[in-house]
């Protein structure tokens, strides 16, 4: 019986949750009344109920699995779409007598490079180094703040690394020299145990395909007395904060997978017993492979891998082939040459980068799939070396 939680193709084994999370099988219980869910929300008359009782039900149960007001939730198309609004938004509001804005050298791009725009506008952009072991320099934090900042904005886990960052410190730096707090907070549900009240952030983004929910949906917090220009202005949808038609379909969707996270302490724990089951499996068979920011607090489900002499893309293909689906990075640098800028930002240098691997658990990973991927692993280093060895053989000849 295929698990509810991993929903693909039985021979294959995906192990890529960091890019995206195949869909709750629950979901596909409830299809056909999703397709029913065809009105618009924004009419009064019965066609447009269904979706608009979807709508505040949804919305009222993340608000719940937060612990804060529905009022303080925006429904739009995804973190990348959120993660601009505030920015943007924030600059727009206090960028004439708080210039600065502050982020990690490793956020994801749509907040990188909505600063990096910012900065073109005449932001000062202060970059908050990372260590190797991937820790966020809070030294540096509390040196270059000032009451010139207007922003802070730090993702609370890496998605390449999994390594965790302190939210809260953050934002107990931030609200003491009147800054607000912002977190990218898209790898957190249902991969780490927590108070989200605790983290004390002004703002939040979150994508629901990144939970068991389908693509097109992204979840913003904001706290009401936090600043908000929409980045799309249009009708009254969202209270005025989003313009557009709401995608109904994939708003219900998150409503639904939310249902089965009285679940998640429970996955959360199993994952973690599995990732460090394989991380032991994979030091004990294949000699010179380093686990990226292996002692410093990561989520469950995410391991970072340096094989060396083992080319992380050649890696990545020798296990498709073989019915592996991981990652030598984030999914939306896919296609770049390049080695990771993350882990290029974590020290590491473009050589050990290049040999990177990166394996995402999810609810529905089980120990017989971690076995066999361990052992295709060791299968394929076993090889890639044995062929690198007759190449510089070969050359010396």
């Amino acid at each position: 019986m295929q698990n509810e939680f991993e929903n693909t193709p039985p021979q294959r084994i995906y192990l890529d949750h960091n890019a995206t999370t195949p869909l709750s099988s629950s979901l596909k219980e409830k299809w056909m009344e999703l397709f029913e869910l065809w009105g618009n929300p924004s009419s009064i008359h019965a066609s447009s109920r269904p979706g608009k009782k979807h709508l505040r039900e949804s919305r009222q149960k993340f608000a719940e699995f937060l612990g804060c007001s529905p009022l303080e939730i925006i429904f739009n198309s995804g973190a990348s779409e959120g993660n601009n609004t505030i920015l943007k938004s924030v600059w727009l509001e206090r960028g004439l007598d708080r210039s600065e804005i502050m982020i990690s050298q490793i956020e994801h791009p749509s907040v990188m490079k909505s600063a990096e725009y910012l900065k073109s506008l005449g932001a000062v952009l202060k970059l908050i180094p990372v260590s190797r072991d991937g820790a966020l320099d809070l030294n540096f934090v509390r040196a270059e703040i000032s009451n010139r900042t207007a922003l802070i904005s730090v993702m609370i886990a890496n998605n390449e690394t999994g390594t965790v960052f302190p939210i809260q410190e953050l934002s107990q730096i931030a609200h003491a020299h009147g800054a607000l707090m912002h977190s990218d907070c898209v790898q957190m549900p249902g991969k780490m145990k927590l108070d989200f009240n605790s983290l004390g952030v002004d703002y939040a983004t979150f994508s629901a395909h990144k939970f068991y929910a389908l693509k097109g949906t992204g979840i913003v917090f904001a706290k009401k007395s936090a600043p908000w220009i929409p980045l799309i202005h249009g009708g009254g949808q969202e209270r005025s904060r989003r313009g557009g038609t709401e995608n109904i379909l994939g708003i219900a969707s998150l409503g639904i997978v939310l249902d089965s996270f009285g679940q998640a302490d429970r996955k959360i724990l199993e994952m973690t017993r599995l990732r460090d089951l394989m991380e032991k499996m994979i030091l004990e068979k294949i000699p010179r492979v380093t686990v990226t920011a292996q002692k410093s607090p990561r989520l469950s489900n995410t391991s970072s891998l340096i094989i060396d002499d083992a080319d992380g893309e050649t890696m990545l293909m020798s296990l498709d082939l073989k019915g592996f689906s991981v990652s030598t990075g984030a999914a939306c640098s896919s296609g770049n040459p390049e080695p990771s800028p993350v882990l290029l930002a974590l020290g590491l240098t473009r050589a050990e980068a290049q040999h990177s691997l990166r394996i995402s658990l999810g609810w529905g990973t089980d120990e017989s799939q971690i076995q066999k991927f361990v052992s295709t692993l060791t299968e394929v280093v076993e090889k890639l070396r044995a062929l690198k060895k007759e190449e510089k053989q070969y050359a010396i000849s």
